[in-house]
């Protein structure tokens, strides 16, 4: 059908590098990132995973859950920390975040509640 066309050049219509590989080729190709056998979900109980590997996973997730939440009580004690800990100069938002708090917890100490 390339070939009946009058409309451009032959090359326009050619297949190039887009071809349908025979299906014997395609069964033995190198498959790319494909899933492991036996790969299941987390929580699959047809999964070969031995009990001592779950319960790793576990505390390593108990673990993150821990680091992130100690980072987000010290963000919300000091919010210049996070550009700080960057090593960026805080914004202007942050300092005046950081003045409104320092403010607060003066007046809290003077009335005698903190």
């Amino acid at each position: 059908m390339s070939g009946n066309s009058s409309v451009g050049q032959r090359t326009v219509y050619e297949d190039g590098d887009q071809r349908n590989y025979p299906q014997s080729e395609i069964q033995t190709a190198e498959r790319y990132k494909e899933g492991k056998e036996n790969s299941h979900k987390a929580n699959d109980s047809k999964d070969q995973r031995s009990i001592a590997n779950r319960l790793d996973k576990e505390e390593r997730k108990k673990e993150i859950v821990e680091t992130s939440s100690k980072e987000a009580e010290e963000y919300k004690k000091d919010p210049t920390l996070p550009a700080r800990n960057h090593g960026n100069e805080p914004s202007k938002g942050a300092k005046i975040d950081a003045e409104l708090k320092a403010e607060e917890e003066e007046e809290l100490r003077r009335k005698g509640k903190a």
